[in-house]
């Protein structure tokens, strides 16, 4: 169940905030269909350890299911519990990155600045959640890519639209996180299924245009 990226290749992570457990599997089920691999549900939702349970438990082929909005080691643990292994957070904490590496789970902590991102890197850490991306921009991740470790991948979150994907891919990004572009409790499957397929798209055409 634990899905990895091969090297290079960008990783779209499906932020299902406001998510009930009732929905978990038949969103799921769209998603991966759409060939979304990575999970999301934020601890802001109804429920959330509910459904990332309901989510592990299906066993969807190479998907990795997690907790968004992760806020506290404990939080971590309870999200291992229910079958999460992958800790998304809006902020840089080393006690939660060190939890959820602990339990050997993937952590992207939320970072803005080049000292958030090198404090979350000491903390272990070697993927990066830049957030707000909108209120940062291309340019920003391109200037921090300039310093920060190679492998270090870093995937913008929060503003970020298909029409997007293009000009954060050439400043190296590494993959995006997809919040109410992709998904709302009042979203249809149909329209769920839609948005997945716009934005799987538009990442493909993002990286034809750059190889």
């Amino acid at each position: 169940m634990m899905a990895d990226s091969p090297p290079g290749e960008p990783t779209i992570v499906a932020i299902l905030r406001g998510l009930t457990s009732a929905r978990a599997s038949d969103v799921a089920a769209v998603l991966h269909r759409a060939g979304i691999r990575i999970i999301e549900v934020p601890l802001n939702s109804p429920d959330p350890f509910t459904s990332i349970a309901k989510l592990a438990a299906l066993q969807l082929a190479d998907c990795l299911i997690g907790a968004g909005t992760v806020l506290d080691a404990q939080q971590v643990k309870r999200a291992h519990e229910a079958g999460g292994r992958l800790v998304v957070a809006p902020n840089c904490d080393s006690s939660v990155i060190r939890a959820a590496l602990t339990l050997g789970m993937r952590v992207m902590p939320g970072v803005a600045s080049a000292t958030e991102a090198f404090q979350a890197i000491a903390a272990g850490a070697c993927e990066l959640k830049l957030f707000p991306a909108v209120s940062y921009g291309p340019a920003h991740l391109q200037a921090l890519r300039g310093v920060l470790p190679a492998a270090v991948r870093v995937l913008p979150v929060g503003g970020i639209g298909a029409a997007d994907i293009a000009a954060w891919l050439a400043a190296g990004a590494a993959g995006f996180g997809f919040g109410s572009e992709l998904f709302r409790p009042e979203y249809s499957l149909d329209q769920i299924d839609a948005r997945a397929k716009r934005l799987m798209r538009a990442l493909a055409d993002a990286r034809a245009q750059l190889l």
